[in-house]
This record gives C-alpha cells, structure tokens and sequence, in this order.
C-alpha cells in the first residue's frame, strides 16, 4: 500500500476521517497477514514509511502507525503519506547468556 491520504473533506469531519484511515491501515494489514506464507517463512513483516510527502517520508514500525495518523490529524496536516510493503519475516534464535 502506498498511499496519499487527505484530512480534508467538505461533508466530513476530521475525526471521522481519521478513524477511517486508520480502519483502512488496520484491514490492509489483515488481509496480507492472511495470505499464504513462503514456506521458509515463520510471518509476514512490515516495512513501513509515512512523512507529510512520500519524498520525505521516514522509516517507522508498525506500532507507530497509529500515532503517526493521530500526529498528522493534531498538526492539522492536509495530508500525508503512508506506506506499508509486507516481507516474509524469520526468527532468530536467542542465544542464551547464562552458562
């Protein structure tokens, strides 16, 4: 997903655009959770931008995403811009420090 999303609406209020932005983030993460994982793959990751335009858009992780919309509404930003690429994700062993 690599979006535009605009906070301005002439017949809704801003409020409720934001809870459907973040309804739209929220469904498009469950629908690429839910596909058929490569098999050496142990889950699918995210790879996650947002910035005010996709030129400045940084880095952030998924748990920061609703922030980053409630920040974009409480600057009263026109717009912004998010991006969410989903990976495969692998685990990595712990190594235990207590011998």
């Amino acid at each position: 997903m690599k979006k535009t999303f605009s906070l301005e609406h002439e017949k809704i209020k801003t409020p409720r655009l934001v809870d459907a932005i973040k309804f739209e983030v929220k469904k498009y993460l469950k629908r690429e959770r839910n596909k058929q994982l490569p098999t050496d793959a142990d889950y699918w990751d995210f790879d996650c931008k947002y910035g005010t335009t996709e030129a400045t858009a940084d880095m952030i992780h998924v748990s920061q995403l609703n922030k980053s919309i409630d920040h974009a509404a409480d600057h009263n930003l026109k717009s912004f811009y998010i991006e969410i690429l989903a990976k495969p994700g692998y685990r990595t062993a712990k190594s235990s420090g207590e011998e």
